[in-house]
């Protein structure tokens, strides 16, 4: 004789908070305390209320994003997680911005792996003329060859510079925040979290989207993420990249992993919450940091880097789509390559293998 089974609550905290996102309601700060301070037990409670507000604003989709390291280390600039900044000992590859045809390149590649936007990414306080110029003459070329949108990530930038990449034809800008306002001053001396906050208002005055997020694993309190959170929420960034630290031998964070898959989780889940309608991506360090719970990441976000990051290796593109595929998710928003063009992609499969050689930074994955 079958015997009743307890009665199961239908409905968490978290899917009541989520539904009010749903109704239009902001999430308060103590309440994205609460996100990160849950326990273990509520974890795919959480992750399945987050998935409702995801699934409102993007469906089942996935965008992909491609780095490329266009100029690497030779930074001024003290920022204590970066490989590139001057403190830092690691051995990385220096050069300064990448000629037309390694642009061109790295943009082929970001087609072929059915990425939407192309990051252009140089180090550095700010771009000289030089650079600046160099963004205005490529642009224009990659848009029209592979029809992909273009984020520029170029350090400060006054409101003529943001102008002048507006008029080129970039569609939207990185300026990470990093960090509250309150522990910026922990992480960096050189700059200070007004001047990150400037630029993102110059280029919002150019009519260009933002791009900014932060990293997550440098010291800072639980407090101090919230804080980051509501930040981007003030600013209505359309996009927000969640890094999460990869401690580089050298730099003076080379220490300072500690969290946890989980934890992870809880902070993707929280950006969700407080930023229901932002793009929100799972950038550096989830393949160290969530590791086989990148898939349960992937139903909070929307977004992912398809192959490595600046100055460190992703996970190998095949194994990206195979997680799409798996959950169910198709990837969106691919580049519109004009009719002449299609012919010469080849499969992602294919065309995975390229760009892998250590020994040529500019050629593995296009991003060092």
């Amino acid at each position: 004789m079958l015997t009743s089974m307890p009665s199961v609550a239908l409905s968490s905290p978290w899917r009541t908070l989520a539904a009010n996102v749903l109704d239009g309601a902001d999430v308060s700060k103590a309440q994205a305390l609460a996100i990160l301070d849950s326990s273990d037990e509520e974890l795919l409670e959480l992750v399945n209320a987050a998935f409702e507000i995801r699934k409102k604003h993007f469906g089942k989709t996935v965008q992909l994003y491609f780095l490329m390291n266009a100029k690497s280390g030779l930074c001024p600039e003290d920022c204590h997680y970066c490989s590139q900044s001057k403190i830092s000992d690691a051995p990385i590859p220096k050069y300064n911005i990448l000629s037309r045809d390694k642009l061109l390149e790295g943009a082929k590649l970001a087609a072929e792996r059915q990425s939407k936007t192309y990051c252009i990414v140089i180090s550095g306080r700010a771009p000289n003329e030089r650079e600046i110029q160099a963004i205005e003459k490529i642009v224009p070329e990659i848009k029209q060859t592979f029809g992909l949108n273009i984020c520029a990530c170029l350090g400060l930038l006054n409101e003529s510079q943001a102008q002048r990449l507006a008029a080129a034809g970039v569609d939207k800008v990185n300026h990470n925040l990093n960090t509250s306002q309150d522990y910026y001053p922990q992480i960096c001396t050189t700059h200070t979290f007004e001047d990150r906050i400037e630029t993102l208002k110059n280029v919002r005055k150019a009519g260009l989207e933002l791009c900014s997020g932060g990293i997550i694993g440098m010291g800072e309190s639980r407090q101090d993420i919230v804080e980051m959170a509501f930040s981007l929420r003030e600013l209505a960034v359309e996009s927000i990249p969640l890094n999460f630290l990869h401690a580089i031998d050298g730099t003076p964070m080379q220490q300072k992993e500690y969290l946890s898959a989980r934890d992870c989780i809880r902070a993707l889940a929280m950006f969700r919450f407080v930023n229901p309608r932002s793009e929100l991506r799972i950038a550096g360090g989830r393949e160290r940091h969530l590791r086989s719970l990148q898939p349960l990441g992937l139903m909070i976000a929307n977004s992912i880097f398809i192959g490595d990051y600046l100055t460190t290796q992703g996970q190998a593109p095949l194994e990206d789509y195979r997680m799409i595929e798996d959950l169910g998710f198709e990837i969106t928003g691919q580049a519109a390559l004009p009719e002449t063009t299609q012919a010469d992609i080849p499969h992602p499969e294919i065309s995975q293998a390229k760009c892998q050689s250590a020994s040529d930074p500019t050629q593995r994955s296009c991003c060092g």
